[in-house]
């Protein structure tokens, strides 16, 4: 079991045990998520490229370009500011 202290400032150093195990390093991203048992569960966010490559790729979907996309997502923000 790894002990951890809360300081004054409300921080947390998460062991070296936990931090390896998680392979976690200095800038990561976790995720505490609370269980209705009042308990903690950690876990890691950060994700490498290599990760989500192709995750948004659909199968017949047209190519757009950035000046596309950024009408695409100007028209969509006025719809939702009216």
């Amino acid at each position: 079991m790894a002990l951890a202290t809360i300081t004054t400032k409300g921080q947390v150093t998460i062991p070296k045990t936990v931090r390896d195990s998680l392979q976690l390093h200095s800038g990561d991203k976790i995720e505490i998520i609370l269980t209705k048992d009042r308990e903690a569960v950690i876990r890691p966010v950060s994700k490498k490229v290599d990760d989500i490559f192709g995750k948004l790729h659909k199968p017949g979907r047209k190519t757009m370009s950035l000046e596309e996309m950024d009408r695409a997502i100007q028209n969509r923000m006025r719809e939702r500011n009216q």
